[in-house]
């Protein structure tokens, strides 16, 4: 929970929250470390079968950024949503982390549109963005 007080001091999850979400069989949450040190993590909500997968949160340390930790563990979600029939990704990011979207741009998702005021209670909206997950036989042509 250290991570997730630090680089969403406003909207931070509680860790009862954290726990739903981490129990539950429709999501899939990765962590990164280094020598024991865990530099971040991300999750995903995608029901098997579903067409559709969500982000639903990367957090990575601070000190641990521009080294490709967020990159990794975006990866491995949409290879985790593809395993899982998905079709598509969709995520939110806030719209005063430019960071984050250029790295969500960089991996092929495109803004579809804007949740105004999303980000509570400090009022920032949401960008909403897509990324379509190659298929088998796009894999195997």
């Amino acid at each position: 929970m250290a991570i997730e007080e630090s680089e969403f001091t406003s909207d931070a999850w509680s860790s009862r929250m954290m726990a739903e979400e981490i129990r539950s069989v429709h999501t899939r949450y990765l962590v990164a470390e280094e020598d024991g040190v865990v530099l971040g993590y991300a999750g995903l909500l995608c029901p098997r079968g579903a067409h559709e997968a969500d982000v639903q949160t990367i957090a990575v340390l601070a000190s641990a950024r521009r080294r490709g930790t967020g990159r990794r563990l975006l990866r491995e979600l949409l290879e985790e949503a593809a395993r899982r029939g998905a079709r598509e990704v969709f995520l939110e990011v806030r719209a005063d982390n430019p960071g984050a979207q250029t790295l969500y741009r960089s991996e092929g998702f495109e803004e579809i549109g804007v949740r105004p005021a999303y980000y509570q209670p400090d009022g920032v909206d949401a960008i909403v963005m897509r990324a379509p997950l190659p298929q088998a036989s796009e894999e195997t042509a």
